[in-house]
């Protein structure tokens, strides 16, 4: 691959991962740390919103968030014609 598309192909990856981590620690720090007490007035299931943002959801989103990475690299990787060799 060329340079130029070289660095193309690592600022579109780049610019994945910051999207992806920020959405990461939003739901993690901000809503299972920061905003827990407000969200403890919302019950899910007989739990409470914050408790469990901060036990499962964050983990849940991480989960997703793999796959949604996965996704997004594939295309890329089509995209600018990348091998795993």
């Amino acid at each position: 691959m060329e340079n130029g598309k070289l660095k193309e192909y690592w600022k579109n990856n780049l610019k994945y991962l910051i999207a992806l981590l920020s959405i990461w620690f939003f739901v993690s720090y901000v809503l299972g740390i920061f905003l827990a007490d407000p969200l403890n007035s919302i019950q899910i299931g007989g739990f409470k919103l914050g408790f469990w943002f901060a036990q499962q959801g964050s983990i849940y989103v991480f989960v997703a968030l793999i796959f949604t990475y996965v996704s997004l690299m594939n295309k890329l990787d089509k995209e600018y014609d990348v091998h795993e060799d």
